[in-house]
This record gives C-alpha cells, structure tokens and sequence, in this order.
C-alpha cells in the first residue's frame, strides 16, 4: 500500500498524522509492557532486582565541607564534583590539598539536611 501524500486534502493529512501518532503511541507501550515483564522474569530467575528503582545517593543531600578557602572563610568545599576555582588556584601555586582540610571536629558539626519526602503530603 502506498499513500501519494501529495494528492492529499488537508484534513486528510492531519487525520493520517493522527493516526500514526496514535499506533506509534501503542506500539511504544506495547514494546514498554514486553520489555518489563521479560525483566521481571529474569528477577525472579535471580533472585535480585537487575535495574535499581534508585541511585544510591540521595539527590539533594548536603555533605559536610572537607576543604576550606583560608582567603574567603564562606568559601568550602566538600570533595565532591569539581574543584572549585581558589582550590585549583591554591594547588597551582604550589600548595598541597590537605593544607585546605578542615579539622574533623568542625566537619562533624555540620548538619546534612534531611531528604524531602517526594511522596503524597499527609492530611492533618
């Protein structure tokens, strides 16, 4: 079967669009269903899930500086992600990483905030 577009009202082109979206709509489901429940059986095969629901670390969780700016005492770091510009600054002059570390004591203080719940808000 073969459709010569060009030959095509304008109604006709938009319902032919329509309809394509709508089969490329269930076909996506189609293969969306099949793909979980072949991973479901290799689940239940193994005994363990294959794909985590999760990451590990919780987005949005604040960790407690390591590393201190002697320059600019608001400026910290915590060791994660990119270095920060004064840091790659500092360690180019020549100065060491640990020179920067701040005392465990004071890492300890700070508090890590506690994740949101992203689940339905309880009713009072």
């Amino acid at each position: 079967m073969r459709l010569n577009l060009k030959s095509m009202s304008f109604e006709d082109l938009i319902a032919l669009r329509q309809g394509v979206e709508k089969m490329i709509s269930q076909r996506a489901d189609s293969a969306k269903r099949e793909l979980q429940e072949k991973l479901a059986a290799l689940e239940n095969l193994t005994g363990m899930p294959i794909i985590k629901k999760r990451r590990g670390v919780l987005i949005g969780t604040k960790v407690a500086p390591k590393y201190r700016n002697p320059r600019d005492r608001s400026q910290t770091w915590s060791g994660r992600g990119r270095t920060p510009l004064w840091l790659q600054a500092m360690i180019k002059q020549g100065h060491k990483l640990d020179e920067f570390a701040i005392r465990k004591s004071a890492a300890a203080q700070a508090k890590p905030t506690t994740k949101r719940s992203r689940g339905k808000k309880k009713s009072k």
